[in-house]
């Protein structure tokens, strides 16, 4: 049985590697510390909309044997549109990653940095930290293989290292089961939590790994019957991905002091309660968290970049290498030179969240054509759900807009 589902495992777990990230640790952190279990609803309904909506991804991407990016190039038929569409969906992923790479590094340098010293490099009077070039150099040989099977089990083992370790983490604090409970049922929003919600959800619901999915899922399946190993593998990748977020909250909610900011003060913060231990175990957690999403990211845009403008998206091509290069590059430079990465990351969630409900609504006017998708179109209950998911996701976005203008 167990031998079996690792045969038929497929790009779920890289969805996984690429949501809980240093974004999806340090706002988990942010909430725990400072709503306790009270925001842990955002996380269940974040599980559901991923479900959802990398389901159609998913079937997406095994029916047609294309990209959500080459799709939309090639079904968005107005010239003006279409070229808006395109410019969007790069500034928002393949730009976007970019700038977020370095986030990504630097978590996973907060990682090793909370165990080891960090022997930094000055040349030429800049201090570069060398944690960020092992990252970014561990990144680009895993990339530069080209190989889909490599590549899916370096990720796995990454996010099952990932995942025991927030586990044992939120064991660690023996949570009260009841609260957890009422927290994961409450739909609360406190005050002064509207941006953590958003980000939350932003940080779960990756609009990148929409575009990652449907391209991912062709290297592993090509034919109808294959629908139903793709569903059942982005359920449990999804859904555990999301107890790991959950037990991140988890964890959070035991520090009483409010001066936590980042996984890694967490960590720290956790040691005088729970003892060392605790400590290193929520260091591997981050550092693995740092360089899934490090490898990933990169991965996305390259996927995104190739299928907007009509070239191969090959792993191996030299265009699609050329995109994730420039994309572990930048992450790498910025990270090494010192950027403040706790601001970016949380800035890099909010926005997630503000551009989900544009990309969602993208995927699911597609999934609703027949002449891509025939009979394997969105049924009816689908379509419910997925407009419930993002009609939720347009409000919070209004939202906190409205919020960060002084409006609310």
């Amino acid at each position: 049985m167990l031998k079996n589902y690792f045969r038929n495992i497929g790009p779920g777990p890289l969805v996984a590697a690429a949501f809980i990230g240093p974004g999806t640790v340090t706002i988990c952190t942010l909430a725990g510390v400072g709503f306790g279990f009270a925001l842990l609803w955002a996380m269940m309904f974040s599980i559901v909309a991923t479900v959802v909506l990398q389901e159609m991804s998913a079937r997406l991407g095994i029916i047609t044997q294309k990209g959500l990016s080459e799709v939309i190039r090639s079904e968005v038929k107005h010239p003006l549109v279409r070229v808006f569409a395109i410019i969007l969906i790069l500034s928002a992923i393949v730009i976007g990653n970019a700038a977020y790479e370095a986030g990504n590094i630097s978590g996973g340098v907060l990682g090793l940095e909370t165990i080891f010293r960090n022997p930094s490099i000055a040349i030429a009077g800049i201090t570069i930290n060398s944690f960020s070039l092992i990252i970014g150099l561990v990144a680009f040989v895993v990339l530069n293989i080209g190989n889909y099977k490599i590549l899916e089990k370096a990720l796995v083992g990454m996010v099952i290292l990932m995942s025991v370790s927030f586990l044992i983490a939120a064991m660690l604090t023996k949570p009260n089961l009841l609260s957890v409970f009422k927290g994961v049922f409450s739909f609360s929003l406190p005050r002064g939590s509207l941006l953590l919600v958003v980000g939350l959800i932003g940080t779960t619901v990756v609009p990148y790994n929409l575009f990652l999915h449907s391209s991912l899922v062709k290297e592993k399946w090509n034919s109808v019957p294959d629908l139903k190993h793709a569903r059942k593998d982005t359920l449990i990748a999804v859904v555990l991905g999301g107890l790991v977020s959950m037990c991140i909250i988890i964890a959070a909610a035991a520090i009483q002091s409010q001066e936590v900011n980042s996984a890694a003060d967490l960590a720290l913060g956790l040691e005088p309660l729970f003892g060392s231990l605790s400590k290193y175990v929520l260091a591997v957690g981050l550092f693995a968290a740092g360089i899934t999403s490090a490898i990933t990211a990169p991965l996305a845009a390259a996927y995104v970049a190739t299928g907007c403008l009509g070239w191969s998206s090959h792993l191996g091509s030299k265009k699609f290498k050329a995109v994730w290069m420039l994309v572990l590059g930048l992450g790498i430079l910025f990270s090494s030179i010192g950027f403040k990465s706790i601001e970016i990351i949380k800035f890099a969630q909010v926005t997630n969240g503000l551009l989900l409900p544009l990309i969602a609504g993208f995927l699911i006017w597609i999934m609703n054509k027949s002449s891509i998708l025939g009979t394997y179109k969105n049924t009816w209950v689908q379509n419910v759900v997925a407009f419930i998911v993002l009609g939720i996701a347009v409000f919070l976005g209004l939202k906190s807009i409205l919020k960060v203008f002084g409006v609310l």
